[in-house]
């Protein structure tokens, strides 16, 4: 059975896990009704998408 010779140190476990740090989405704005939308998506707001209505969104 393998077996590590030696221990793995805090600053190389550290260095290994620098990319699991979670990122926030980037929110990007409808052009056709200013709301925060996220990138290549059908704005919720409006339904809008690509200069199409794409959904059907109701009203509150």
């Amino acid at each position: 059975m393998a077996v590590p010779r030696l221990k793995t140190s805090k600053m190389k476990k550290r260095q290994r896990r620098s990319h699991h740090a979670l990122v926030a989405p980037n929110f990007g704005e409808c052009p056709r009704c200013n709301a925060q939308k996220l990138p290549h998506c059908v704005c919720m707001t409006c339904g809008y998408y690509g200069g199409e209505k794409r959904v059907e969104v109701e009203a509150h």
